[in-house]
C-alpha cells in the first residue's frame, strides 16, 4: 500500500512538472512572439507623456487579436535642435505624437494616424506671464495689444512659426528647463501652453517663480491637433494605430482616458469665461482645417 502511495505522489509530481514546462514554454513563446513597438516620448510635459502612453496602450489592447501581442520600448529622451526631424530617420523609433502638419517632417514620407488623440486641447493656448504685464492679458484685450508683447517659445517648439504667421512678436530659444527662470527675469513676457499640461507645467514649474502667474481673462485659439506619426517603414504598425484608434473612439475608451485627465478642466480653467483669439494655422492639413472651438466637445 505505502509503493501505491508512493507512486501516486510521484505521478502527480511529473503531471506538475509537465505543466509548470508547459506553461513556461508558452510563457517564452509569448514574450518571442511579442512585437517591440520603439516609442519616443521625449520633447513633452509629463502629462502628455502619461496620457499619449495610456491611448497608446489602449490602442494595442483593442487590436490585440487582430494582429499579436505586444510591448512598449519607452524612450522618454529630449532630442534638442533638429534632431526630432530625424527620429525616424536616425533614431530608429518606430512612432511618436506630434501635432498634425509637423513642419519638421513636411519633406519626410511617414505615416500619419488621422484621428486626434485629445480632442484638440493642444490648440486652446493659455498663457503663462510675468505679473508685470498680467493687467493685459483682460477679457477684452485685443490681439493688436498683444502682439506688442514678447512670447518666449523654446527652440524648435512646432507653434513658433504659427504665433510669427500671425504677427506675434516671438523670442525663440532655449529649452522648457529654463524657460521660467527666464521668464521671471524679463526676457520676455509670456509663454503659451496647452489646456491639456497647462496647469501641470505651471504646478511643478513656474510656480517656483513668486512673480509668475496664469493668466486669466484670455486663450489663443489655433487647430492643433495631436496625433500618431509612425515609421514609413511600420506600414502594418500604422494599421493597427488606425484600426486601433477608430475603435476606442467607437467603444468609449478614448474619451474614458480624456476624462480621467480633464474631466474638470473647464471649471478649472474658467474656459468658458475667457476671450477666445483665434490664430490662422498655415500649416495645418486639409483634414483639421475645419476645427473650430468647441468647449461642449471638450465635456463629451
Amino acid at each position: 500500500m505505502k509503493n501505491f502511495f508512493t507512486l501516486i505522489l510521484l505521478s502527480l509530481s511529473l503531471i506538475s512538472c509537465n505543466f509548470n514546462k508547459t506553461q513556461n514554454e508558452k510563457d517564452m513563446a509569448d514574450k518571442k512572439d511579442s512585437i517591440e513597438i520603439k516609442f519616443w516620448s521625449g520633447n513633452r510635459t509629463q502629462i502628455r507623456q502619461d496620457y499619449e502612453r495610456l491611448v497608446l496602450k489602449a490602442v494595442l489592447e483593442v487590436t490585440e487579436k487582430d494582429f499579436g501581442l505586444w510591448k512598449i520600448k519607452e524612450t522618454a529622451i529630449d532630442l534638442p535642435g533638429d534632431t526630432e526631424s530625424k527620429v525616424f530617420s536616425e533614431k530608429n523609433f518606430d512612432l511618436f505624437v506630434t501635432i498634425a502638419g509637423n513642419q519638421k517632417f513636411k519633406n519626410q514620407e511617414v505615416h500619419v494616424i488621422k484621428e486626434p488623440l485629445a480632442k484638440n486641447l493642444l490648440g486652446y493656448r493659455i498663457p503663462i506671464v510675468n505679473e508685470k504685464v498680467s493687467k493685459q492679458f483682460h477679457s477684452e484685450a485685443k490681439a493688436s495689444d498683444l502682439k506688442v508683447l514678447v512670447h518666449g517659445i523654446p527652440e524648435t517648439w512646432s507653434d513658433v512659426e504659427i504665433f510669427e504667421e500671425n504677427g506675434y512678436s516671438v523670442l525663440e530659444k532655449g529649452s522648457l528647463d529654463n524657460l521660467f527662470e527666464r521668464l521671471s527675469k524679463d526676457e520676455f513676457d509670456y509663454s503659451a501652453f496647452g489646456a491639456n499640461e497647462i496647469l501641470s507645467v505651471f504646478k511643478h514649474r513656474a510656480s517656483k517663480f513668486e512673480n509668475l502667474e496664469i493668466a486669466q481673462g484670455i486663450l489663443f485659439y489655433y487647430p492643433f491637433p495631436m496625433v500618431f506619426y509612425v515609421h514609413p517603414h511600420q506600414k502594418k504598425l500604422a494599421e493597427r494605430l488606425e484600426i486601433g484608434m477608430e475603435r476606442i473612439q467607437k467603444n468609449g475608451k478614448l474619451d474614458s482616458i480624456f476624462n480621467s485627465f480633464y474631466a474638470t478642466l473647464i471649471e478649472d480653467l474658467k474656459l468658458n469665461q475667457r476671450k477666445i483669439l483665434k490664430l490662422e494655422n498655415p500649416f495645418i492639413p486639409e483634414a483639421f482645417k475645419t476645427l473650430q472651438p468647441d468647449l461642449n466637445s471638450i465635456n463629451n
